[in-house]
């Protein structure tokens, strides 16, 4: 763990205050051998499962922190909300039948239950990271939050490794990110 992409915060600097305080939220996540295993596994290209994991946490912290939202529980949520053993892009070796999509979320539940102590917000940004891709939409504004910087993170990550014919503005992409759920935090 060094950095979340884009972010210049070295994330094992003692001297970083907001470093600190987001490391201090998922500290005892980090080590445990599941999410350690997300390094195995590639998510949106060249990024890894952990990567992508870490970018969704710490964006999700910061943003969290900025609205004044439970930004313990937003981190643990974005670091976990992944938390699943199987390649996506194929349906071999897939614990349960159903749409990548509709299922991921509720594997990641169950894999984040055995890893550690869920509470209700962490519990429904994980189950609700895929709207609108799934029908049930996040209940709690850090799941609103959660779900729009998975988006972000996964655009920015392909983005990033994607065609260099093609190119595309971080601040445009992240202008029409926080657009597509500022308003539903605050109903």
């Amino acid at each position: 763990m060094q950095k979340a992409i884009f972010s210049r915060v070295d994330l094992t600097s003692d001297n970083d205050l907001l470093a600190k305080e987001f490391v201090s939220c998922i500290q005892d996540l980090i080590e445990v051998d599941d999410v350690q295993e997300l390094k195995a596994f590639s998510q949106h290209m060249d990024t890894s499962r952990f990567q992508h994991s870490l970018n969704v946490s710490y964006y999700s912290f910061l943003f969290a922190r900025k609205f004044r939202l439970d930004t313990y529980s937003i981190a643990r949520a974005g670091l976990l909300h992944d938390l699943y053993f199987y390649d996506w892009r194929t349906k071999n070796n897939r614990p349960m039948e159903g749409r990548h999509c509709a299922i991921h979320p509720l594997i990641a539940l169950e894999n984040a239950k055995k890893a550690c102590t869920i509470n209700p917000v962490i519990e429904d940004a994980i189950v609700h990271h895929m709207w609108p891709m799934t029908l049930h939409m996040p209940k709690t504004k850090e799941g609103w939050l959660l779900q729009a910087v998975d988006k972000y993170c996964a655009l920015s990550e392909i983005i990033l490794q994607g065609s260099r014919k093609v190119r595309y503005s971080r601040a445009a992409v992240s202008f029409l990110t926080i657009c597509s759920f500022a308003t539903q935090i605050w109903k």
